[in-house]
């Protein structure tokens, strides 16, 4: 609930727990004062309009401090006459905190004093709420906890308290070779020797067998690789040239 009250030739708006500062008044700091020149009282949507009051309405209010509001500068000056004049004001003002606003049998401190009862009852209750939920969990979690090691004893398999066990170390990345594989041994080629030995191997097992014929002896393979005789592939020798003297020619 919340009013519109006049003082100091000023309109304010003003609730409970409301501070303002209005025109000086002639109170003492902590007086209790009450203000009955209200405008409008307001709920919600229901409204009181005053002509120019409102009749039964009344705000109080507590005097805190008298104060000064901020300075104001007054400059007046006349062209051409060099004529100039400033002068600073501050008002003087009284500080007030709104402590009730009543309409008829109505209150507002009360009813925002009964607001904030039922908000700390509801709080209270949820906290006592609370609090016998985590009481009922920790007795469940103690029956079952002492059910558990009277199953394992009775089976025989004492209890073991879990152990952290350590975090295994990761394992190392092989090391890369920086050795080159080897390519394998060409297979070596067989030579005359041992085409002749294979032959002369193969003729006597004919003979042995009463074979008819004894196959011939097969020529082993040139290789494209073999050098030639030196001897063979030698050309013939040509005749040495003399070179013949001018006076001979």
């Amino acid at each position: 609930m919340y009013a519109v009250i006049e003082t100091g030739g000023k309109q304010y708006r003003v609730e409970v727990g409301t501070e303002l500062a209005v025109e000086l008044l002639d109170v003492e700091p902590g007086e209790e004062i009450t203000l009955d020149r209200v405008l409008l009282v307001a709920d919600g949507d229901e409204a009181a309009i005053g002509r120019p009051v409102v009749d039964g309405a009344a705000v109080r209010a507590t005097v805190l401090r008298a104060d000064r509001a901020e300075k104001v500068i007054s400059f007046k000056y006349k062209p051409k006459t060099r004529r100039r004049v400033k002068k600073g004001h501050r008002q003087e003002q009284t500080i007030l905190r709104i402590t009730d606003v009543t309409l008829g049998a109505r209150s507002a401190a009360a009813e925002v004093a009964a607001a904030e009862e039922a908000k700390a009852t509801a709080r209270k209750r949820a906290e006592e709420e609370a609090a016998a939920r985590a009481a009922a969990d920790a007795a469940l979690a103690a029956i079952l906890a002492e059910r558990a090691r009277v199953a394992e004893e009775e089976a025989g398999e004492p209890t073991a308290e879990p152990t952290a066990e350590p975090a295994d170390e990761p394992a190392e990345a092989p090391k890369k070779s920086r050795t080159r594989a080897k390519a394998p041994a060409p297979a070596p080629e067989p030579t005359a020797e041992a085409a002749e030995a294979s032959v002369a191997d193969a003729a006597e097992a004919a003979e042995a067998a009463g074979a008819a014929e004894v196959p011939e002896p097969i020529e082993a393979p040139a290789r494209a690789d073999a050098v030639p005789d030196a001897a063979a592939t030698a050309a013939p020798a040509r005749p040495k040239r003399t070179r013949a003297s001018k006076k001979e020619d």
